[in-house]
């Protein structure tokens, strides 16, 4: 079967408007992207003609996608919509259209088949830390050092090959 998985930015890009390729999003990134080319109502014949499909994923897959995301540190950079398109590809195994690299690096970490847009991709998967620059610590979510009070820091430690 020959399908993509999509999320807001693969609309906004055009992309199920020149793929012959079935596409599927969840109705959250649906109702993000409904304006897009209304007056033309290309969403509705993408939709009428069965190569849209609207479908939201099941409730283990949705857990498996925030799990994934708190498990790399990209949780507070995805919205309900990025959680949701994460989990339908662990629903369905199929292809994320994406340049979101929250979106990328959870859905890499996992071992899912991701294809930027506009972008090259991302190069490095790996998890996000905060570390202290004053002290040279590291530290869950916080946004200050509790030893010596300093603005903690991100840095993504890269998975080794």
């Amino acid at each position: 079967m020959d399908f993509r998985i999509l999320d807001a930015s693969a609309f906004y890009a055009g992309v199920p408007f020149r793929s012959s390729s079935d596409c599927y999003t969840t109705s959250l990134v649906y109702d993000e992207i409904k304006h897009i080319k209304k007056n033309h109502d290309a969403l509705g014949t993408l939709l009428e003609t069965n190569r849209l499909k609207i479908r939201e994923p099941d409730m283990e897959a949705s857990k498996a996608a925030i799990n994934a995301a708190k498990n790399t540190g990209d949780y507070p950079q995805l919205s309900k919509q990025d959680l949701s398109v994460i989990a339908l590809c662990i629903d369905l195994e199929g292809e994320i259209i994406s340049d979101d690299f929250a979106i990328s690096n959870v859905a890499k970490n996992l071992g899912l088949k991701i294809s930027p847009i506009m972008t090259q991709g991302i190069k490095d998967v790996g998890k996000w830390v905060h570390y202290c620059p004053g002290c040279r610590t590291n530290h869950s979510r916080r946004t200050e050092c509790p030893i010596c009070g300093t603005p903690l820091k991100r840095k993504l430690l890269k998975e080794q090959s």
